[in-house]
């Protein structure tokens, strides 16, 4: 499957322009109703959690008539009717989360009269999070105490109320996700550099996605943010099978070390209607492994680049060596190779000093890797691509499961070329970009990605090259792909036209030549 035309860009898009015009309306707004009584590094937890609250009560308004049809169709009697659409795990098993009365959007809209105001929404929390073990300790219980007049509440709730987005679908959950997405992505635009820790740009992890082309199984995130790749990866194997479940046949396994940013990935994945397991709490990877014996299909993540922490020098996903503390590159690579399954593959991106490190801990890593034969593509990706960092970054691609015929070898492409500025100072893969980078990467594994009827692989000078690993032990273990697929052929000139006074001069200097 191949992206669809357009650009990616940093945000989901909605339905249609006026409806993300609508919802930047409602948004703007809010962030006004807010300003003053809070920081602004929590407006996103007030008005992203009303947004779940609405959305997920919508959904649970949509199952609930779908299983009254259901069962007037089965001819059941008024009580086992009743009994039937008053059973959480009714709605459960169709991803939808069981809304007790208090914390329905329509009760709560009811009963808001500014002076209570704070106290209803929170209950309304605490609700939701005691019948929903998924949601324990995830929802925002701020609303009481956090000093905005009840009145500005109120104002709240009306606005998320207003927010209209029209889905020829009609479904809750799409519209919900779509919506909370959106806004996210707002926010982390507003939030600038700091947007950047809790949400990775779209296109890069469209690029990640298209590159694992998961499938069912275990899916794993070992810096997980708000939860995006595993709401994209879903999308992707739902679009590809036309599946029904809501996750795709992927069972979705993370870790986020930010408390506000593993509550924005669990309400992600409520609000899509996903089952994940997000270790339930905050927990940091790195030195609190909370799935030691997971075999993973597909681990794909884009973590803290070049980040400092103190690591357990025993731990047992170091196989091919310690990580250095004062840069944890080599500790997110050779965890992703412990949670990999045999048959698994990884897409991780990380700054590029990861590549050509001289360091000698770091040699000694990649050196490693690359003669058990785990690294099988590097890509070089555009610069400016991340609201955090300047710093370029590439994409690792890691498996347990090369092609035979690939073995002993190691596909490089040089991106950086490519994208354009979605504003001023960030770029975005474009579809057509993210479709060459992953089709070169499929047609270099063979049919086993491709399947026996695409087109084979073939080098292409300044863009990839498929590359022995003798090669690069010649390289001193050094990954950097523009030391390998060479320079680009220069563009041809185009043609100079000449004036009747150069061309005379021209044919003078000819028959000069001839005499």
């Amino acid at each position: 499957m191949e992206p669809q035309e357009g650009t990616p860009g940093h945000r989901t898009e909605l339905p249609g322009a006026a409806d993300a015009m609508d919802v930047d309306d409602v948004l703007w707004q809010a962030v006004d109703t807010l300003r003053g009584p809070v920081d602004a590094t929590v407006y996103k937890d007030f008005v992203l959690g009303l947004i779940f609250l609405r959305y997920v009560s919508e959904a649970f308004d949509e199952r609930r008539s779908q299983l009254a049809e259901e069962l007037a169709a089965q001819g059941l009697t008024e009580d086992l009717v009743v009994t039937r659409l008053e059973a959480p795990e009714e709605y459960t098993r169709a991803g939808v989360p069981w809304v007790p009365q208090t914390a329905r959007w329509s009760s709560i809209t009811a009963t808001l009269d500014g002076r209570l105001s704070g106290r209803i929404l929170d209950e309304a929390m605490e609700a939701l999070m005691r019948e929903n073990h998924s949601l324990r300790g995830a929802l925002p219980v701020i609303f009481q105490h956090s000093g905005v007049p009840g009145v500005r509440l109120d104002e709240l709730v009306r606005l998320v109320g207003a927010i209209t987005v029209r889905d020829v679908r009609g479904r809750a959950q799409d519209v919900g996700g779509a919506v909370y997405e959106y806004v996210l992505a707002r926010f982390a635009d507003m939030e600038g550099r700091r947007g950047g820790e809790f949400l990775t740009p779209r296109s890069v992890v469209r690029l990640i996605v298209e590159m694992l082309r998961p499938r069912e199984g275990r899916l794993y995130d070992p810096a997980c943010g708000s939860g995006g790749m595993f709401v994209e990866a879903a999308r992707f194997v739902r679009a590809r099978s036309g599946q029904g479940n809501r996750s795709g046949g992927l069972r979705s396994y993370g870790q986020e070390v930010h408390t506000q940013t593993w509550r924005l990935a669990t309400m992600n994945l409520a609000i899509h209607g996903m089952h994940g397991d997000l270790a339930d709490g905050p927990s940091d990877s790195l030195v609190d492994d909370q799935y030691p014996g997971l075999e993973a299909d597909f681990v794909m993540s884009a973590p803290p680049f070049n980040l400092k922490r103190a690591l357990n020098r025993v731990d047992p996903r170091w196989q091919y060596g310690v990580p250095r503390e004062a840069n944890t590159n080599y500790a997110w690579l050779q965890n992703a190779i412990a949670k990999l399954g045999r048959r698994g593959t990884a897409g991780i991106v990380l700054a590029n000093g990861s590549l050509h490190s001289t360091v000698k801990a770091d040699v000694e890593i990649r050196r490693a890797m690359l003669e058990e034969d785990l690294v099988e593509c590097i890509v070089a990706l555009p610069d400016r691509l991340f609201r955090t960092t300047q710093i370029p970054a590439s994409l690792w691609m890691l498996t347990k499961d090369k092609p035979a015929a690939r073995r002993g070898s190691i596909l490089f492409m040089d991106a950086r070329e490519m994208g354009t500025f979605e504003t001023r100072t960030e770029r975005v893969l474009t579809a057509s970009d993210l479709t060459r980078i992953a089709r070169t990467y499929h047609e270099w594994r063979g049919p086993e990605s491709t399947g026996p009827i695409a087109a084979s692989y073939v080098d292409v000078p300044g863009f990839c090259v498929s590359e022995p690993l003798e090669s690069v032990r010649r390289h001193g273990y050094d990954l950097t792909p523009g030391r390998f697929v060479g320079a680009r052929p220069a563009a041809p000139e185009p043609p100079r036209e000449m004036s009747p006074d150069v061309l005379a001069e021209l044919t003078r200097d000819l028959y000069a030549l001839f005499d």
